[in-house]
């Protein structure tokens, strides 16, 4: 016996225009559909159907995470700051974290991701290689200051994610427990019916040997990934890398000085030598932890500073103000240069490849320096992938220039390592007797985004448009007409409801056949079943919410049909 939900009793209120701060097809169409409403800034309340939406896509997130053998449980969200501390997130995580204290003055904070607690929860529950290995889960409420909340509830501050956990004595054990939730997301997603891709992502703070991102193409996406029309190579751009060839330097000339004033900037700098700016070399400075470091990248091309602060990680990097100047007069604001430079950690992005020269600052105001070659009159100490990821930049793979994409990302899986388990020494006791050290993996899906996510790839003109499996009913069944239509849409709900169809039926009263149809459209249940003009003769009309196809049944036939899905 399914449900059967009647409007005339279901707390549903759809609006005929946007939300005024709506910007995305989600934020539209969820608020005006009735399936969320905002409460505050990036904190929203999940109405009837929205809740039926959100329960569903739990539903088989846990049935795959039952078939690989996860166990379930439920961690606080309020979590004493000590955990973290003793990870050292709670500094690193900064004006993310949610902190509050209680009555005594103890400090606590609401989980943005519960690593550490997982960790100690094994400490306590495990003692010995034989208990495992041992995947945990569990699908939790999770909380991030997030500066700016935007696009409804795709960045929440307050949202649900799956988040689990594998712990193993071996790296083979780990490999083999991150091959099984790649696999089990696979099919989440084939199942919820999101179009994805699986692409490589740092590490990031998390740490850890592997990382891939489950990414959900949408113009709403807030990740950008190089996808290679040739070969099956996909990344975030944060993880596209450039490998650049030492070339022979020795043909090119000393290094000149030239005398370029008022030319600061890169477009400045090419516009006075007539060059183009990639034969520039631009150095943006930057601190990592409160030191001053330069970043050389071709003056072409942009420093994405989020990459940078990946790979840079767990260290803050920011940028210098005007005051870090003050007291160093080897650093000359806009004429920089990498020689010279004097107790300054030099990075540079692959393309500054030994053996290249360029156009770059002298360390001296309104003068610059050509022919200024890297290994011979400046050294590299360390070479990251750091500029923006554009569009025709080289595969990394086979070469052919890729293209961007935008996406929303739904998932991601690490291999952690003993980070965690290090830093809350959580040993085991192994086959011979002495205690080995576990190593973990962590695996999320956002299940709130996910929500997000399918309406953004699903979603027409008319409105929202469900995939069957995470729809808050199987029908949609519309009265439209006065007492017989509606007696008829009645019967025809119970009938369905006995035969394990989930029914939504509109009888509601004083409501038009033209307001019911539109509602019809824009909550997007998959199948709308019409009692209208032949209810007399039993005939009803079924229409399917993704392809507009129309077919006249009688009830019996109709009945039949959707019972078969």
């Amino acid at each position: 016996m399914a449900q059967v939900q009647r409007m005339s009793r279901l707390m549903i209120k759809t609006l005929r225009d946007d939300p005024a701060d709506a910007e995305t097809l989600n934020h539209k169409l969820l608020v005006r559909a009735g399936y969320v409403r905002r409460t505050a800034a990036g904190i929203w309340t999940w109405l009837p159907l929205g809740k039926k939406v959100l329960e569903n896509i739990t539903r088989v997130v846990r049935e795959e995470m039952d078939a690989i053998g996860g166990q379930e449980v439920l961690l606080p969200a309020l979590l004493p700051k000590e955990s973290y501390d003793a990870s050292g997130r709670y500094d690193e995580y900064g004006d993310l974290l949610f902190r509050l204290k209680d009555r005594k003055g103890a400090e606590y904070l609401l989980g943005p991701t519960h690593e550490e607690i997982f960790t100690q929860v094994v400490k306590d529950q495990i003692t010995s290689y034989k208990d495992l290995p041992v995947i945990l889960y569990q699908i939790q409420t999770k909380y991030r200051d997030e500066a700016r909340p935007r696009a409804g509830v795709l960045r929440g501050r307050e949202f649900q994610m799956k988040d689990s956990y594998s712990f193993d004595t071996t790296d083979e054990g780990l490999i083999e427990a991150y091959q099984l939730h790649r696999a089990a997301y696979i099919r989440i997603f084939e199942r919820l019916g999101l179009d994805h891709r699986i692409v490589s992502a740092v590490s990031g703070a998390m740490g850890g040997s592997a990382s891939e991102e489950f990414l959900a193409p949408a113009p709403a996406g807030e990740d950008t990934f190089a996808d290679c029309p040739a070969c099956d190579y996909a990344a975030n751009t944060e993880a596209v890398t450039f490998k650049a060839t030492p070339v022979d330097g020795s043909a090119h000339g000393l290094v000149e000085e030239l005398d370029t004033p008022d030319t600061p900037t890169i477009e400045t700098l090419a516009a006075h030598l007539g060059i183009p700016a990639s034969a520039t070399l631009k150095n943006l400075l930057v601190k990592v932890d409160g030191e001053i470091v330069a970043v050389g990248v071709p003056g072409d091309r942009e420093v994405d500073l989020g990459k940078l602060g990946e790979h840079l990680a767990p260290a803050v990097v920011e940028l210098v103000t005007a005051e870090d100047f003050v007291g160093r007069p080897d650093l000359v604001r806009g004429y920089v240069g990498p020689q010279g430079l004097e107790k300054v950690r030099y990075i540079a992005d692959p393309r500054i490849a030994p053996g290249t020269a360029w156009v770059t600052g002298a360390n001296k105001p309104d003068t610059h320096a050509k022919n200024v070659v890297c290994g011979r009159d400046f050294e590299v100490d360390d070479y990251l992938d750091v500029v923006v990821v554009e569009a025709g930049d080289p595969c990394p793979k086979c070469g052919t220039g890729l293209k961007l994409d935008r996406a929303i990302e739904i998932g991601h899986i690490f291999q952690l390592g003993r980070k965690f388990a290090d830093a809350f020494q959580l040993d085991v006791l192994g086959q011979n007797g002495k205690p080995v050290r576990v190593t973990m993996g962590s695996y999320g899906i956002g299940v709130s985004r996910a929500v997000a996510a399918l309406a953004e790839q699903t979603a027409d003109e008319q409105g929202l448009c469900w995939p069957r499996e995470i729809a808050p009913a199987d029908v949609h069944l519309v009265a439209a007409g006065k007492a017989l239509q509606t007696e008829l849409a009645l019967d025809v709900a119970e009938k369905l409801g006995a035969a394990g169809v989930r029914v939504l039926v509109d009888d509601r009263a004083g409501v038009s056949p033209g307001v019911k149809f539109t509602d019809a459209e824009l909550i997007g249940v998959p199948k709308i079943l019409v009692a209208g003009r032949r209810s007399a003769e039993g005939v009803l009309e079924l229409k399917d919410r993704r392809t507009g196809e129309r077919e006249e049944l009688t009830v019996d036939e109709a009945i039949a049909r959707l019972v078969q899905g």
